[in-house]
This record gives C-alpha cells, structure tokens and sequence, in this order.
C-alpha cells in the first residue's frame, strides 16, 4: 500500500471513530457505540502494523516522510501537514494503537449500562488521534497540535463524570497544570523557528550544527522543551495532576498512564535527542530532577489506601526512572521501560478496574481483602503484574528497570543507590496492594457479591500479562545470551554521536552481576518486609487521622498541593477575584455605564430639536445662518 495512503488512513480511523460516535452514537443501543470505537482502534493498530512491516525497519537508515498538504507558508514559517515514519514513531505507534485497542476492548465491559457510552468512546479515540497526531508529526508545530489534543481529551475523559465534583476539579488542575509546563514548549518551538527558520524535525538535524546562534542558545531550547515533557509526564512539580486523574473512569487511567499522554515528553525528548545530547549540563538536571521524582512518588505510594492512587503514584514513580535514563543519554533503554511499563501498567490499572467493577465501585483496600478466590484470572494477571514492576525475573520489568539503574550507575553511584531504594519502595507498597486486595480475609461489604469481570475485561488482561511476562526479553543484554535487538533496532535513530556517554559504557559480567544483585535484594527486601511484619500478620492499614509525624507528612503527599494552593492558587484566585469585582465590576462597568449615561443624556437634549415641525425647523435655519454670518462678520473685523 502506498505510504500517502497508508500513514493517512492509520492517524484517521479513530478520528473516523470519534466523530462517528460524536453525531450517531446517541441513536445506537446497548454497547455497539463501544463495538464501533473499538473496530476502529483495532483498525489502526493494523495499519500500523502494516506499515511497520512496510517500513522494513532492521534494514532502514532513513525516514519516509509523508506529505498530505501544504498547510501555512507566511512569513518564512513553511508547515506541512506531514508525517515522519521512522523506528521511534513505529514503535510509539504500536504501543499506541495495541494497547490503546485493549483498552477500547475492556471498556466495552466496563461501560456497559452507561449512559454516555457513545460520548465516552468518542473522547477516547480522539484521545488515539491526537497521540498518534503527536508522534507521527514530521515537524514541531504540528506535533503541538497533537501535544495539545491530548491535553484535551485528558480534560474531557478525566472529568468525564460531569457530575462529580473531584471529577470537574481533577480535570480543570490537569487541564491547567499542563497549560503552564506547555508556556516551555511554545517558546522553545518559537526560539526553534527564530533561530534556524523551520520546524521540520528532518531540517532541524541537518541545519543546528551550523547555526552559531543556534548552538548558544542551545541550553536554553533544551530547558524550554524539557519543561513541556515535564508537564506531560507528570515530572516533580508538574506531578500533581497525574493522582487527581483518577476520578476519571479507569480505562481513562489506563489509557493516560501507560499508552499516551504521560508518554508525550518522554517521545519530545527522544526526537530531539540530537539537542539534549549536546547540552550534558541540562542532562544532569534531568537526571537529578528525575531521580527525585522517582524516590518522592515511590514514598507517597506507601502510604495510599486507594487502589488506584498507589497506581498513579507509581507511574509518577517509574516516569522518573524513564526520565533518568533519558538525561544519561541512555535513550534506548528509557524507550524499553517505556514499553515495559506500558504492558505492566495497563495490566495493572485494567486488573483495578476489573476489582473496582466487582466491588460496586469500591477502592479502598482497607475494605477488600480474598478476592483472589471470586476472581481468579483478574488474580494471576494482577499478580503477574506486580512481579514485573518490581523487577522480579524473569519478568519484563527485571531487565528494563535494571537497565536504567546500570546507566545511572556509570552517570554517577548517587544515581543508583536512589534507585536502589525506590525499586525497594517500589517492591513494598506494591506486594502491599496486591496482598490487601486479593489475599487474606474478606473485609467486603456484606451487601455486595464479587465476581469475575465479563471476557471483554480477562481477554486484555491475559493479553498484556503476556506483554508484562515478556517484552523485556527485547533487550537482555549480550553478556547475558541476549540479542540486543531494540539497540539494534534504534540505532538509526540514536547513533553514538548522539547517544551520550551513558550508552557507551560496556559493563563486565562481575559488576553486571553486582548491580543486578543489589537490585534484587532491595526488591526482595522490599516485598519480605511487608510479608513477615504486615501481610503475615494481617494488619490493615489506620484511619489517616490517627497518623502522626513523617507519616502524617508522606501520606499527606508532602502537603506539596497545599503549598501550591497557598503560595500560588490562592494569591492568583484573590487577584482574579479582585480584578472581577473591583477593577471589572466597580470601576470598567461604572466608566463604561457612565459614558452610557453620557451620551443618551447628550442624545435626549439633540432629540428635543426634531420636532417634526417645518416652522421650528425654518427658524433652526434662519438661527444657525445669522450665527454663521456673525462669526464671519467678527472675525472680519
């Protein structure tokens, strides 16, 4: 198939979808708004993987890019509706559409009975529009129109539940969080254009080198573009958003959390690492900004009772390992946790979801408890899934995780020691999860009944637990008996020249086994702890009110909302408040009605002389005439 054709129709069938449900889903039954979005998702994910197949990657250098029209040339600015097919926007493509179809797939059972299902299955295939928009964009301007769409429609699936007021305000502070980071990537791209007059990605890598200005600048454009990533992906202080998205539905924070928007900056990063590759000392603040990212979330998980709060904070949590290996210069190895993470994540929140839709709605783990026997394949895949995000082996997340660690080791020892302890906090409050959730006894309503999910909601589960068990056999070193095969597979896109010193370091078999030891000890430390002190013995976790000291402060998230809303939110609300009611109300209204006022007074007094009368009017004449001659008469003398 042609590639004018195929890239084309693989961005526009969930556009296809979502404006179908848009006008027509309302007049449809039961779940096949549902079954149309899905079709349509699945039908991208095809073409995807047809173009994948096209593509030929392992024998490609180049991009193919792909031009659909011309769409502005003013001023010098030339922007092209066009798309870039290549090894990076591939990959993302496919972990878009494949686990972005899984997703569409389980919401059929999970949304069933509702009434704004249509609604629902429109916003999520614009949501795979936009995110498909992003990473297939051939320049920078119309990568932001995707950038954008996404924040959009995480706005509207968040606050989907328009009734619910958490739901109204999470959607608003995502909304508005991310508007503030995306400040960063507007000046970056308008600096981009300012400084090299074009957008285009392909243009972009060829003319930078030579641009003297260009280069000067250069620590500048990396910080502006790594504030937008930041926000996106949910990097300390932007994170705030990302726990808050849960009032959205789950297969909302399935979709945000592992397939597409948290994804965005860790892909900008990865497009332009022929920029951040140039600038270390904005690596190294990546890095730093990063690690504590990861170790910070990874401490607030411990202390949460919702099922799907601990979720979101390890997704903050695992960003930040992402981040990490991005500021190292290891990009290969971020990209593979990205795709590790995906499986795991969606398994993970899709399994919450499945236990949530059980429970008539129930996310508190302090009143679940034995479900493992009600639901046992929501049990095996959920468990699954906490093994490979705590890197137990031979699961995906032992070898993607304990890839970054080793590039942070050679980046510098702090690095991975904070690492370390985040894989331990990791282990600990996810066995936590799981234990309280499917192990020991009931502490379920009596009133409500738990059951297996409908297969709309196993089938994916079972197909990402096999994605979770063993994606991570992509990139098992060569000293280990691997193949390397995602190295080999970026190498066009990451060169040596371009891939920072983190990537070139080669380590021996004995530290290999060194670091992948402590690794596994802190995780198996992680998960024994709460085995023999908590989970052998049955305690449940406090009313919040009763904690006290660094308890009260991690489980409060570092009152890090707080501060925002007293040194930021507040000031800012005040301000508005007041240019409303005093300078807008008091003051424009008051100068706006009085020159009202003014003029219909001015207008009543004019009106009197229109009488209708041709005598009034006779003498109005004769009166201006003898004062025009009298003028005349004494400026004459």
């Amino acid at each position: 198939m042609a590639w004018e054709l195929l890239v084309p129709l693989l961005v526009l069938s969930p556009l296809l979808g979502a404006v179908l449900n848009a006008f027509f889903g309302r007049f449809l039954k039961g779940s096949l708004p549902g079954v149309i979005g899905t079709l349509f998702s699945f039908a991208s994910f095809g073409l995807g993987v047809l173009a994948f197949l096209q593509y030929r990657p392992m024998g490609r250098t180049t991009p193919e890019i792909v031009p659909f029209f011309s769409w502005l040339d003013v001023g010098g600015l030339k922007v092209d509706i066009a798309y870039q097919v290549d090894h990076l926007s591939l990959f993302m493509t496919l972990i878009i559409t494949g686990i972005g179809s899984l997703i569409h797939l389980y919401s059929i059972g999970y949304m069933k009975g509702n009434p704004g299902i249509a609604r629902f299955f429109s916003y999520l295939n614009l949501f795979l529009f936009s995110m498909l928009h992003l990473v297939l964009a051939e320049n920078l301007v119309l990568l932001f129109f995707g950038w954008e769409g996404v924040g959009l429609c995480s706005y509207l699936l968040i606050g989907f539940d328009t009734h619910k007021k958490n739901a109204a305000d999470a959607s608003i502070k995502a909304f508005v969080t991310n508007r503030v980071a995306d400040l960063g990537m507007v000046i970056g791209i308008a600096l981009t254009f300012w400084l090299l007059g074009t957008v285009s990605f392909t243009q972009i890598a060829i003319s930078f080198p030579h641009s003297s200005l260009f280069l000067k600048a250069l620590p500048v454009v990396a910080i502006c573009f790594f504030i937008g990533a930041m926000g996106k992906s949910a990097q300390f202080p932007f994170h705030v958003w990302l726990p808050d998205a849960m009032a959205g539905p789950t297969p909302v924070s399935a979709l945000i959390h592992a397939a597409t928007m948290v994804t965005a900056g860790l892909f900008l990063i990865a497009r332009l690492n022929y920029i951040f590759a140039l600038v270390p000392q904005v690596g190294f603040w990546i890095v730093v900004i990063g690690s504590f990212t990861a170790f910070f979330a990874a401490t607030i998980g411990v202390y949460q009772n919702d099922i799907k709060k601990v979720l979101a904070y390890s997704t903050v949590s695992q960003l930040g390992y992402m981040f990490v290996a991005m500021g190292a210069g290891a990009y290969v190895s971020g990209l593979f946790h990205l795709l590790t993470h995906a499986f795991f994540k969606a398994l993970l929140f899709l399994g919450s979801g499945s236990v949530i839709h059980a429970l008539d709605d129930e996310q508190d783990l302090r009143r679940m408890g034995g479900l493992k026997s009600h639901m046992k394949i929501t049990w095996w895949t959920f468990l699954l899934g906490t093994l490979a995000i705590t890197g137990v082996p031979p699961f995906s997340g032992f070898f993607s995780k304990d890839l970054i660690l080793e590039k942070a080791y050679f980046f510098h020892p702090v690095f991975f020691a904070t690492g370390a302890v985040t894989a331990f906090l990791t282990a600990f409050y996810m066995f936590r999860l799981t234990f309280l959730a499917f192990t020991g006894r009931s502490r379920v309503n009596p009133k409500v009944h738990p059951h297996e999910s409908p297969w709309t909601m196993t089938f994916p589960l079972i197909l990402l637990a096999v994605g979770a068990a063993f994606s991570g056999y992509l990139l098992i070193p060569e000293s280990l008996g691997g193949v390397d095969l995602l190295e080999r597979y970026f190498a066009p896109i990451f060169t040596r020249s371009s891939s920072g010193h983190a990537e070139e370091h080669h380590l021996t078999p004995s530290i290999e086994l060194m670091l992948a030891s402590v690794s596994l000890g802190v995780v198996a430390l992680g998960a024994g702890i709460y085995w023999f002190f908590f989970a052998k013995k049955e305690k449940i976790p406090g009313d919040e009110s009763e904690y006290k000291g660094l308890r009260l402060l991690v489980a409060n998230k570092y009152y890090v909302d707080e501060f925002f809303q007293v040194v930021l939110i507040g000031p800012l609300t005040a301000f508005s408040e007041f240019l409303s009611q005093v300078v807008e109300r008091r003051l424009l209204d008051r100068v706006l009605v009085g020159a009202g006022r003014i003029s219909a007074g001015i207008g009543s007094v004019l009106r009197r002389i229109q009488t209708g009368t041709v005598v009034d009017y006779a003498f109005l004449i004769v009166l201006g005439t003898v004062l025009i001659l009298s003028v005349f008469l004494w400026r004459g003398m």
